[in-house]
């Protein structure tokens, strides 16, 4: 208590003209118009200023949330499109009418862990059997097609990528009927090939690469890339095509899982079929 005493009575003068300053700047605010309406606009510059840091380390911090609920509603309205007889329809959505005839469902599920250095990728994806995925489902995002998955567990799941050389999906080029394979000659992470496509057929450079519908993994029209070369075969009348993909194989996230539930019945028809 000595000590703050004795500090008081040395800074005394400076104390002093501390308070007397701060009493005339008070003052001459007060009773002038143009001072106070600076000091106010100051006061509210730095106000706002400190509002705005204090909301961007909000919205900072809340951005794995908002990721989170995006994905889940980007499953929903991707649920309402595969279910949508008419494309137009789905911009329509009414969530409080259930979708008729659900032919696929859509699950959420996230990449933990990804290769692309080998001839035989794989994805390992959060999201199994306790979430509805099983072996042969479709799993694509925002960009396209990803893959197929391979094996689910309780809780995790592993997808072949398309980018594995085993990988065969149906494919067309979009807004015509023909169709074709893609797989993957394990060169380039960027690049996948569309082979089995006739020569009749009238393809540019830059035209979309879509699947083909003829699989009962993927609806039809989903993204997976655009052609960048067309190689003839000569001994054949087919092309093949250099598509580059949509996605980035090296650098993904969220994914959807596409499950197919009139599968098991078209599976059994078709076993049936070949019996007879």
């Amino acid at each position: 208590m000595q000590q703050i005493i004795n500090f008081f009575i040395k800074n005394s003068t400076k104390l002093l003209f501390l308070l007397l300053l701060a009493t005339s700047l008070l003052l001459t605010i007060q009773t002038h118009s143009f001072h106070r309406s600076r000091v106010l606009g100051s006061a509210n510059a730095f106000t706002g200023y400190v509002y705005e840091k204090i909301n961007n380390t909000k919205i900072y911090f809340s951005l794995k949330q908002q990721n989170d609920e995006l994905a889940f509603e980007n499953a929903a309205l991707k649920k309402i499109l595969y279910n949508s007889i008419n494309p137009s329809d789905s911009l329509e959505i009414n969530e409080s009418k259930p979708i008729e005839n659900v032919e696929f469902e859509v699950i959420l599920g996230k990449v933990i862990r990804n290769s692309f250095k080998s001839k035989e990728n794989y994805l390992t994806i959060k999201g199994g059997a306790k979430n509805g995925i099983r072996p042969d489902m479709g799993v694509i995002n925002s960009r396209g097609v990803l893959g197929i998955i391979e094996v689910s567990s309780n809780n995790y799941s592993t997808v072949q990528s398309i980018l594995n050389v085993k990988s065969q999906i149906n494919a067309k080029i979009k807004g015509s009927n023909h169709f074709g394979t893609l797989n993957w000659d394990g060169k380039n992470t960027g690049y996948v090939q569309l082979i089995d496509i006739p020569r009749l057929a009238d393809l540019h450079k830059g035209d979309t690469i879509v699947t083909g519908g003829k699989s009962i993994i993927f609806p039809e029209n989903i993204p997976i890339g655009a052609i960048d070369k067309v190689f003839v075969d000569k001994s054949s009348n087919y092309y093949t095509i250099s598509v580059r993909l949509f996605n980035d194989m090296t650098n993904l996230g969220y994914v959807y899982i596409i499950k197919n539930n009139d599968i098991e019945e078209i599976n059994h028809l078709e076993e049936a079929t070949k019996d007879e």
